[in-house]
């Protein structure tokens, strides 16, 4: 579609622009250098026509500064140099000439009474060049922009094709207008060549996004589920009391893994199916976590406090609320120490506060405690991405006697 590169295209268009423009000053120039002989030999010549039949003489010589017009005899006893000299106020113009092989210093005068414009006429003539230039100069501009807009046309046309594009809904048609077949072969064909083959691999990606997160949905929950079903039949049998732990393990290991698949689903999917609208309680959900969570406590004396302000209903996913919760009431669960307690779950009209206590010392007997962050990486980070992806808030408070996470929405 285009022989020449951007860049020769755009050079052209201003070197055009540069020439189509001093080519009108170039002639408004000289229109104006004719205009002005023009006027000055009419002028002469009206004036020599009033003077009729007397012709009148213009210009003269004299030889002596005695013969010159006594207006011009006290400036001529300085011995002005040689040159060129006007005096408005007289409307003469006077040339000095040196002295030569025993000849005095000349002087010729020019009398331009009549032949030069008067004030108010200098006024209206410059008041015609000025909206001449401007008009030029507005011309000069509004050529500038259309020589330039064809220039960068392909650009422009580029950068509306992808603006238009919806990346979530990629279509044969977006493929044929943003083909780079039709923006040539050069810069812009370059650029739109490397977007095609962007948008190829982004419907690529998300074909296989959608592929991963319905299949894994059936091929990992199965094996789970099964597992989960034997050692439901498992435990209805006598077992030993060191069967009964192991069996207990396996079964906190599983419901571990299940909510790391849930976890992973949910941060994985590009969209569910208009899920981020939904109304739900948090209590509930609260309650759960703990109920999930409490194994975690085993053998600890510590307590869990629910201290409830106001009951908020939370206008979003449910399961990212609930698995943001998990992470949470886990964490706090984890890195409470024996007897450093209670947990408090705070629970206010926009927001959600997890206390948990890391020593039971007084102030100035407490010991520096190990950063519990260690242990929030992955759950800290399952988190903050839930929250980003629902506009909700997460934060996290640390010091040496507790740690306070916040989610508010």
């Amino acid at each position: 579609m285009y022989r020449r590169s951007l860049r020769q295209r755009v050079a052209f268009a201003f070197a055009v622009c540069v020439a189509v423009l001093s080519i009108i000053w170039g002639f408004a120039f000289l229109a104006a250098v004719r205009l002005s002989e023009d006027r000055v030999l009419m002028q002469q010549l009206q004036n020599a026509a009033d003077s009729y039949p007397a012709i009148p003489a213009n210009i003269r010589s004299y030889n002596s500064i005695s013969s010159l017009p006594p207006s011009l005899q006290q400036w001529a006893d300085t011995n002005p140099a040689e040159g060129l000299y006007e005096f408005s106020a007289e409307e003469l113009h006077v040339a000095v000439l040196p002295a030569r092989d025993e000849q005095p210093t000349a002087f010729v005068v020019f009398d331009v009474a009549g032949i030069e414009a008067a004030s108010s006429e200098d006024w209206w003539l410059l008041l015609i060049i000025s909206g001449v230039v401007g008009t030029l100069g507005v011309l000069g501009f509004g050529l500038g922009l259309v020589v330039m807009r064809r220039a960068v046309a392909p650009v422009a046309h580029l950068a509306k094709v992808v603006a238009e594009i919806d990346l979530e809904h990629l279509s044969a048609e977006d493929y044929k207008r943003i083909e780079s077949g039709r923006f040539g072969d050069d810069e812009v064909g370059l650029l739109a060549a490397t977007i095609e083959k962007t948008l190829e691999r982004i419907s690529a990606f998300i074909a296989r996004e959608r592929y991963f997160t319905d299949s894994v949905s059936h091929e990992l929950r199965t094996p789970v589920t099964v597992i989960t079903g034997a050692l439901e039949l498992l435990a209805q049998s006598e077992l030993s009391a060191t069967d009964e732990r192991a069996v207990a393990r396996i079964k906190r290991a599983t419901l571990e893994i299940k909510t790391t698949i849930e976890m992973f689903l949910c941060l994985a999917r590009e969209a569910d199916n208009g899920r981020y609208d939904e109304q739900f309680l948090v209590l509930p959900l609260v309650h759960k976590a703990i109920e999930q969570q409490g194994y975690l406590l085993t053998g600890k004396r510590v307590e869990v406090e629910i201290d409830q302000h106001a009951m908020p209903e939370v206008c979003g996913h449910p399961q990212a609320f609930a698995i943001a919760v998990n992470n949470l009431v886990r964490n706090a669960f984890e890195h409470t120490l024996d007897g450093c307690g209670p947990i408090i779950i705070r629970i206010k009209e926009y927001e959600l506060l997890v206390t948990n206590q890391l020593s039971n010392a007084p102030d100035n007997k407490r010991t520096p405690a190990a950063t519990p962050t260690q242990g929030y990486g992955l759950g800290l980070g399952i988190v903050q991405r839930l929250c980003e992806r629902n506009g909700w808030a997460f934060s996290l408070r640390t010091d040496n006697a507790r740690v306070v996470a916040r989610l508010s929405w």
